[in-house]
């Protein structure tokens, strides 16, 4: 199928984005358009008017600041794959890139557009969920944060307002942590049936775990955080039995699952205990098979 018909406009700053957005009704931003284009070929989406942000300076790169990773929204997938900030203070999201897709797709799309993007069966939300990130957006009232937790509402919808532009993603970064993200791929379209993220911070001798965060994305309503996970671990001795009874609570209600023929609710909740135990395996450095 074609694209509806459709203007488009340049933008060469944040500025100048936000005022073409709120000055054409109905207007999109777009930077990989990995997500975006598809939709517009099925219908699925008709904005009558695009504004490319690929001009905008300032926006593609990898900082390290006192709170921990800041990365432009025009990151590229494959940039953060290959980073070596990235792979050592945030390795959940280094992970979640490189699974990103294909190649052609991480060489193109871009960190803000995947997230703001909204698609539950992306890989980032996981990563960013269990990272604990949030997301830095610019609109017509000033700029301002949005914690990942607040930032998904459910299939192609988050908190980025119709005039907000994300501007980088906020990653902090604390010691004694470990994080990972591991998938099950949905083998027609390469997008994860499950996949999970999961991040840990232990005590000084790595013995017991003093903080966690485990999320969720895939054939979800939403990528959401896994509370009954977190709790089983936080406080909990690093072994075998804690990842255990972590897994035990690794199921979410199967209204939370989005139909599908391919996978049930009760396969996907299988799938989310096989990929927790695996995530946590990674992450504890314990072997549980």
């Amino acid at each position: 199928m074609y694209a509806n018909d459709f203007e488009y406009y340049r933008a060469t700053s944040v500025a100048e984005a936000v005022e073409l957005l709120v000055s054409n009704e109905g207007a999109e931003p777009m930077a990989g358009s990995h997500g975006l284009l598809p939709r517009m070929r099925t219908g699925e989406e008709a904005p009558p008017v695009l504004v490319d942000i690929n001009g905008i300076d300032g926006l593609r790169s990898i900082e390290e600041t006192e709170a921990g990773l800041s990365i432009g929204a025009l990151t590229t997938h494959a940039e953060i794959a290959r980073s070596e900030l990235v792979q050592t203070h945030a390795p959940a999201l280094a992970v979640a890139a490189q699974a990103v897709g294909d190649i052609q797709v991480r060489n193109g799309g871009s960190i803000g557009g995947n997230l703001a993007h909204g698609d539950p069966r992306a890989d980032l939300p996981a990563a960013v969920l269990a990272l604990g990130g949030s997301v830095s957006v610019t609109g017509p009232d000033g700029s301002s944060s949005i914690d990942a937790t607040e930032l998904f509402h459910g299939d192609f919808k988050t908190e980025v307002g119709d005039h907000e532009i994300v501007t980088a993603v906020e990653i902090p970064v604390a010691a004694n942590t470990a994080s990972t993200y591991v998938k099950y791929r949905n083998p027609l379209s390469g997008y994860p049936l499950i996949g999970v993220g999961t991040w840990v911070q232990t005590d000084d001798g790595g013995e017991t775990i003093e903080a966690a965060r485990v999320a969720a994305t895939g054939n979800l309503v939403r990528s959401m955080r896994l509370e009954e996970v977190e709790n089983a671990l936080i406080g909990s001795a690093v072994d075998k039995s804690t990842i255990d009874a972590a897994v035990a609570e690794a199921a979410v209600d199967e209204e939370l699952y989005r139909q599908d023929p391919q996978a049930s609710a009760a396969y996907c909740n299988h799938l989310l205990a096989v990929r927790t135990a695996e995530a946590l395996d990674t992450v504890l450095a314990i072997e549980t098979n």
